[in-house]
């Protein structure tokens, strides 16, 4: 886990994003959402976005909840608190996916939290951001926190240990 446990942790919601710069850590729970940790080593920023649907299919309402406008905001706020572009400097790490639900792993087409999977990567490729680690999958929740100061990610599954990606 992170070392300085008195630093500032700042949660994210569902379909909300937030970004941080160190020694302040974000976190947000996951299920069958996505979260998208961004980190940028050379300002210690960092941001993270709980992504709920893989497509907004034009919907500008609610832009954290789904991973074709998530990933631009959440970009657009990191390069607002580097006060330049990011392009070129960001990293990712994913974690989350589930299949929370019988009908997902029944039928692929319907398991949100593989669809939210392959569309956060596809636009983080488009995007030309490396993903270095990924936590996705599985059955279960999970708990995810980012520490900017290092761009290291903690997860920890209920009633797990937890673990750096």
């Amino acid at each position: 886990m992170p070392n300085d446990p008195a630093a500032p942790e700042v949660t994210v919601a569902i379909g909300r994003w937030a970004v941080v710069a160190a020694p302040a850590r974000v976190r947000t729970l996951l299920g069958s959402c996505v979260g998208v940790a961004l980190h940028d080593r050379a300002a210690r920023v960092g941001g993270l976005a709980h992504v709920v649907l893989p497509d907004s299919r034009g919907d500008l309402d609610q832009p954290g909840k789904y991973a074709d406008t998530a990933i631009p905001a959440l970009i657009a706020d990191i390069e607002r608190v580097i006060r330049g572009k990011a392009s070129g400097r960001l990293v990712a790490k994913l974690a989350g996916g589930a299949s929370m639900f019988a009908t997902g792993a029944e039928n692929p087409a319907r398991n949100i939290g593989r669809l939210n999977q392959d569309a956060v990567e596809a636009i983080l490729a488009a995007l030309r951001i490396p993903i270095l680690a990924r936590d996705l999958g599985g059955e279960g929740g999970r708990n995810m926190t980012l520490d900017p100061a290092t761009g290291k990610v903690w997860i920890r599954s209920p009633g797990g240990q937890g673990r750096e990606i």
